[in-house]
């Protein structure tokens, strides 16, 4: 387990060309890490511990415990009010007295681990795609340039080839920024539909899990029903049957414990959480690109923002003549490359890149 949760760890290390922000690494880095490893736990408390152990009696228990297993156990909702030790021996366990429209099946535990894999790879598309998209090509155009240990002949070279590039490319980096952006708007939906699958895949119960357990502790104490024991039960029931000696049909109680809605509970409250802080910074995130996309004068004060050293002047020029795609590329150059050769390289593009139709109309 330590080597299988060590090695996601590659995820995480440090990327010395940034092509991407912060709150696109949170969603497919960090988050495909956070989902991977709860995966690999899950996983492990089901198949290397015992995930369900059931009380009956008639039946080997093995042979129950099997069953419970696959084929689900239940509870009584309306159970979960009732006092523990008097009117319920456990949260959510009573008689059902044959009505089956009482009972609460829970047949997701055996898929948990599973689920938690697939929304990890949900969560690396967006990563993977943009990487297939950008090809490479802020490496190769930084050359090196983000670590200032190179000879004065050699930085000039690189710096006069990278603004040879940027001269003879104006206007034809558009679609790498749509297309990021693009990848960026399908993390939000990703987060979005994410949680509308896990709220149908706990019956409902998903969205409103942390509000619930907030909640707790404004309620009396004779009226609480834990919200983490009502998604997550730790002790169910699972109806048996079988032929008796005769031929006859019998039917076996079976008081059934989870341990491994331990884990499940926790895990799904930090994913709660962790969730809905992603959705809002997504969303923010979404305000901000509108912003630059649409609001023109918003993007001097940004590349401005990335390297002071640059004057105002010179970044308003840029943000004037270049149309969105550039503008976009030259706003990531300025996290690649070293601040004194960025500020000399946007200095020199200024005043030979030529200016737009709509700055030559004015």
């Amino acid at each position: 387990m330590y080597k299988l949760l060590g090695s996601l760890k590659s995820y995480l290390k440090w990327q010395d060309i940034q092509t991407d922000n912060a709150v696109f690494r949170l969603h497919n880095s960090f988050t495909t890490v956070l989902l991977l490893t709860c995966s690999l736990i899950i996983t492990a408390t089901q198949y290397v511990g015992q995930p369900i152990s059931c009380i009956v009696n008639g039946v080997p228990p093995h042979v129950v415990n099997t069953f419970c297993w696959i084929h689900s156990t239940f509870t009584m909702p309306d159970a979960f009010r009732r006092q523990v030790g008097r009117e319920v021996a456990h949260p959510g366990v009573a008689n059902d007295f044959g009505d089956e429209d009482a009972k609460k099946y829970y047949t997701y535990y055996q898929w948990v681990c599973f689920v938690l894999f697939f929304q990890a790879m949900a969560c690396y598309t967006p990563k993977f795609l943009w990487n297939k998209f950008e090809g490479g090509l802020m490496r190769m155009i930084v050359m090196g340039l983000n670590i200032t240990i190179c000879t004065r002949e050699e930085k000039e070279a690189k710096r006069d080839a990278l603004l040879d590039y940027l001269i003879k490319h104006v206007k034809r980096h558009k679609l790498y920024a749509i297309r990021y952006w693009a990848c960026e708007v399908l993390c939000c939906v990703n987060i979005i539909v994410q949680m509308y699958l896990m709220n149908r895949f706990f019956d409902g119960e998903f969205l409103s899990y942390g509000t619930n357990i907030m909640k707790l502790s404004d309620v009396p104490q004779e009226q609480r029903v834990d919200p983490m024991v009502y998604v997550f039960p730790r002790v169910t029931k699972c109806t048996f049957h079988k032929y008796g000696a005769s031929g006859s049909l019998q039917k076996h109680d079976s008081l059934c414990i989870l341990p491994l809605n331990i884990v499940n509970e926790k895990t799904y409250v930090f994913i709660w959480f962790w969730f809905w802080i992603l959705l809002v910074l997504l969303i923010g995130l979404m305000v901000f690109r509108a912003c630059i996309i649409f609001m023109p004068k918003f993007r001097p004060r940004l590349l401005n923002a990335r390297n002071r050293m640059i004057p105002m002047e010179i970044c308003r020029s840029l943000s004037r003549k270049l149309d969105i795609g550039d503008w976009w590329l030259i706003y990531m150059l300025g996290r690649n490359l070293d601040p004194v050769i960025y500020k000399d390289v946007m200095s020199e593009f200024a005043k030979q890149v030529e200016p737009s139709k709509h700055d030559r109309a004015k």
